[in-house]
């Protein structure tokens, strides 16, 4: 406890004097609505904050020695349990135009309640071809069709397969499939549903860090995602082979909860929920096992993510 007290005296100390060293000129959060086809800028919750933690050197600082630790992110998760955190919703739903007319509950009893929120039945249709993937959530989405031949957000920085499960044998089953990334920020609805349908393995859980996953933290880190806390499974599936789904944890993201019961699961049913932040759902498929659909492919070509709602197309089986 002497230690936690002593880093939290460093970062006040740091933050009193980060004024005096100016930011480099940082470029917006850009991406593409699917909808419409038009380069949106992304309104970051925290963005200051977020500049000041991975862009000067002594937000640096107390980023490595505090900000990314579980407790930090326990401390912050837990106070968003509590009713008093109530007051900051209202404020929140109007910040990021949050449509309240779709969610089951009304009225909340704290801010992760609301942020944990179920929607109403048909407020996310499910695509519900046998032959198609769908989005696991709600949030923006980037693809990477070979994962061995594809750079992963900052040049020369690869995503890192083997690092990521922490098991070679299995990374070496994946490392020319497809790598799908779709990342929840805060305002978005933060359940997870299954892509596919299938029977799941016993799912693996890997201790780790809290850095932010959003694109301002992975433009410096870019192997965040096998950094961060995570817990990932694999569903079986005999039109798509075997599918690893992966959850990342964040900085503020209180918990991963798995609501799921059985081992054998239906596309679009909820997996689970992430508590207050924004995370990550990954979605690995094997080689030549999926066809991912044109606009998603070439907008991340590009860099851009791309809105997704869950339940929405993704890609297609392939029959090759």
């Amino acid at each position: 406890m002497r230690k936690v007290k002593i880093l939290i005296l460093v970062v006040v100390a740091i933050v009193a004097i980060a004024g005096f060293w100016p930011l480099p000129k940082i470029a917006p959060v850009q991406y593409i609505e699917r909808s419409t086809g038009k380069i949106q800028t992304e309104k970051i919750e925290g963005e200051a904050w977020m500049k000041w933690l991975y862009y000067n050197p002594l937000g640096e600082l107390s980023l490595h020695n505090l900000v990314k630790r579980k407790f930090i992110s326990e401390i912050y998760g837990g106070m968003m349990d509590k009713p008093s955190s109530a007051k900051k919703i209202a404020g929140f739903v109007k910040k990021y135009n949050i449509d309240l007319t779709i969610t089951q509950k009304k009225s909340f009893e704290s801010f992760n309640d609301f942020f944990t929120r179920k929607l109403k039945p048909g407020a996310r249709p499910v695509c519900h071809d046998s032959t198609v993937v769908v989005s696991p959530a709600d949030g923006k989405i980037l693809v990477f069709k070979n994962i061995g031949n594809s750079d992963f957000f900052v040049k020369g920085n690869r995503f890192n397969l083997d690092r990521f499960l922490n098991n070679n044998t299995l990374a070496g089953k994946y490392e020319t499939g497809t790598l799908i990334v779709v990342r929840l920020a805060p305002p978005d609805y933060h359940r997870y549903h299954f892509p596919v349908s299938g029977k799941v393995s016993t799912p693996v859980k890997i201790n780790g860090d809290y850095f932010s996953v959003s694109p301002l933290a992975l433009r410096k880190i870019a192997q965040i995602f096998s950094m961060n806390k995570r817990e990932y499974l694999e569903i079986s599936s005999p039109l798509f082979g075997d599918v690893i789904m992966a959850e990342v944890g964040a900085t503020m993201v209180g918990s991963i909860i798995q609501t799921y019961k059985t081992n054998t699961v239906t596309k679009g049913a909820e997996k689970g929920y992430f508590k207050f932040g924004g995370s990550t759902v990954i979605l690995i498929f094997q080689d030549n096992k999926i066809t991912v659909d044109s606009d998603l492919l070439e907008n991340s070509a590009k860099g851009f993510e791309t809105t997704v709602k869950m339940g929405e197309r993704i890609a297609v089986a392939s029959f090759n």
